[in-house]
């Protein structure tokens, strides 16, 4: 279906702040219209059906979300993709990615009004620890688990370009894929 769309929503329900309940906002887009909604775990993953175009709903979830909950609004932001762009950021990840999750923590760095061009530079490897990977509209990062709190990926989280960024553990990313593809 062409008018399905999965929405991620940056900077709700993380350590305790900007509590969204997943049920509300459910609500909340129902109210907006929106049709067939699902959500995944409470980190602001949402799939459903609209007519509307990705920078409508986009804009109309980042007004509603700030006007229903008790947020810091600067914190929120919206990336909304349809099921084929979706499915380019799995089908294009680089090779081997994400195929070890014993081994690796493997995650999905989405990007909003950014590219990996604009972004990469906030990332600093640690030779053995970490592996970066630029992509269209995502980058891939991944972090061998035995050393992962040598890990270097919270220094971007400091930066002015991780408020154009929300991040998906990559078995977070084959999920929300199984649900899209439940819906064909």
């Amino acid at each position: 279906m062409d008018n399905t769309y999965i929405t991620l929503l940056r900077g709700i329900n993380v350590g305790g702040k900007n509590k969204v309940i997943m049920s509300d906002l459910k609500k909340c887009l129902e109210e907006l219209g929106f049709s067939e909604i699902v959500t995944y775990i409470a980190s602001g993953n949402v799939i459903f059906e609209s007519d509307k175009k990705p920078q409508e709903i986009k804009m109309l979830i980042e007004k509603l979300i700030p006007e229903k909950f008790k947020i810091d609004e600067e914190l929120i932001k919206v990336l909304v993709l349809s099921r084929d762009q979706f499915q380019v950021i799995i089908d294009h990840k680089p090779e081997g990615f994400g195929d070890q999750p014993e081994k690796y923590h493997s995650d999905a760095i989405f990007l909003m009004d950014k590219s990996s061009d604009q972004v990469m530079h906030v990332f600093d490897p640690r030779e053995g620890v970490d592996k970066i990977w630029p992509g269209n509209g995502v980058i891939y990062s991944q972090r061998l688990s035995a050393l992962r709190t040598k890990s270097r990926l919270n220094k971007a989280i400091g930066t002015p370009e991780y408020k154009f960024m929300t991040i998906r553990s990559w078995n977070t990313v084959q999920k929300l894929m199984e649900l899209l593809d439940q819906r064909m």
